[in-house]
């Protein structure tokens, strides 16, 4: 989960401000290139979620983790935009069969071994794979290396968990599949409410996810704060799943989304309303500590629509919410350029978020956890 989603997938965000100075990249393709590795994310999701792949999980999680290492590394050797977008579209996609194959792995590990209380350790994975990555980009970034090195880097460090995980996990004995038994139930009511909400969330947290770092370099006043604000995002994200785990078994699953919504929504608009070193640090606070819990929390709910197969239901709220990302970068990219600047699309992401936590409370079949 570091190597893959802290790493391969979010590494983008701090190094993307050197790029485009180095390359005189626009905003919005900027924007593009980050909505190709969202769009290769969304494809791998799909895929890794059918019911049956090829050969073993371990042999595909290694392989994946691979493809995300090479394609991390390789962005550094790459000159062209068409290269870049495939090569984020690629990686987008191995973070993706990472995440589903992994979680997978690990939590049936933990249910075998009566020891579910530590699957929020498998999710810190991803804040500290940030916080690691921010580290290392941080230190090049200060010596002056090359946008090159600030991708070299990372690959190397992904590539290098690449070879914890092949000695960690251990092979799988060959399982007979069975095809899953299918059972026509009734659509329940306010499941189409849920995925809208979800989607809206994907589209609420990415922008700032995306561009927070370049809105701090963008700001002489808050440039000082650069080497900080990743890694805030990253130190936040680690325990939030545990965190917001505790407050939805006190309050249910309804609330604590709502809640989580709220505070993303209040970290969105603060980057840009709070332009000051303070200001943008509480904006990565609530960034990092609300988006891995919000994650979570909306896939367990969508898991008590359909305990016995929640596959396809999983599915289509991984492409709401993949849909809500793929627009995001773009959009704020396309609107930077018309405007000026990111207020714009921050709003609107805002927005997304008190829409979304609105839309969760209203669900009949969700009132009660």
């Amino acid at each position: 989960m570091a190597a893959a989603l802290g790493i391969g997938r979010f590494v983008y965000t701090p190094i993307l401000p050197a790029m485009t100075e180095a390359l005189d990249l626009s905003n919005a393709q900027a924007g593009l290139i980050a909505s190709a590795n969202l769009l290769g994310y969304l494809i791998g999701a799909l895929l890794a979620a059918t019911p049956r792949l090829p050969g073993s999980r371990r042999a595909w999680l290694l392989g994946s983790l691979a493809a995300s290492a090479a394609t991390t590394g390789g962005m550094g050797l790459a000159s062209s935009m068409g290269t870049f977008l495939l090569l984020r579209f690629a990686g987008g996609a191995a973070s993706a069969f990472v995440l589903v194959l992994a979680s997978a792995m690990v939590l049936d590990g933990l249910a075998r071994a009566r020891r579910t209380q530590l699957g929020p350790v498998h999710f810190a994975g991803v804040g500290a794979g940030i916080a690691v990555s921010a580290l290392a980009v941080s230190a090049l970034i200060a010596v002056d290396a090359d946008w090159r090195m600030l991708w070299y880097a990372p690959g190397a460090l992904a590539l290098a968990a690449l070879a914890a995980v092949a000695w960690l996990i251990p092979y799988e004995p060959r399982q007979n599949h069975r095809p899953a038994t299918t059972h026509q139930t009734p659509k329940p009511h306010g499941l189409g409410s849920l995925i809208c909400a979800y989607g809206l969330f994907g589209f609420g947290y990415v922008i700032t996810a995306t561009f927070l770092v370049a809105i701090v370099r963008a700001s002489p006043q808050i440039r000082p704060a650069e080497p900080l604000v990743w890694l805030v995002v990253g130190l936040t994200a680690a325990p939030s799943v545990a965190i917001w785990a505790k407050v939805s078994a006190r309050y249910g699953v309804p609330r604590t989304f709502c809640a989580a919504c709220l505070a993303e929504a209040v970290g969105v608009a603060a980057s840009v309303l709070w332009p000051s070193i303070p200001g943008v640090l509480f904006a990565a606070a609530l960034l990092g500590g609300t988006f891995m819990g919000l994650t979570a929390l909306g896939l367990a709910r969508a898991r008590q629509f359909a305990p016995t197969d929640p596959r396809p239901l999983l599915a289509r709220m991984t492409a709401a919410f993949g849909l809500g990302q793929i627009i995001g970068p773009s959009l704020a990219g396309y609107l930077f350029g018309v405007t000026g600047g990111f207020a714009t699309p921050s709003f609107l992401a805002a927005g997304a978020l008190v829409a979304a936590a609105g839309i969760v409370l209203r669900i009949p079949a969700l009132t009660a956890s």
